[in-house]
């Protein structure tokens, strides 16, 4: 799953939701991430079951997030 940059998401927003929404991430890493998010203009943040993405999407969506399409395996 990727998160992609955008104008209207503070890096301590993205940080904050990724570590209550998508499991083994913390606050720290969120930050790491948004870091990432905010230079690259993307990162992947979750690599996994198609069933666990497709609920921490729909979670990371609803918190206001830009995402990339989810792709089918």
């Amino acid at each position: 799953m990727i998160v992609r940059n955008d104008d209207h998401n503070t890096f301590d927003h993205v940080a904050r939701t990724l570590a209550r929404f998508i499991p083994g991430v913390t606050l720290e890493r969120g930050h790491q991430i948004a870091n990432t998010v905010h230079t690259a203009g993307l990162a992947i943040v979750y690599s996994g079951h198609q069933e666990a993405a497709e609920h921490y999407w729909e979670q990371l969506k609803g918190a206001g997030l830009t995402l990339a399409p989810l792709e089918r395996c």
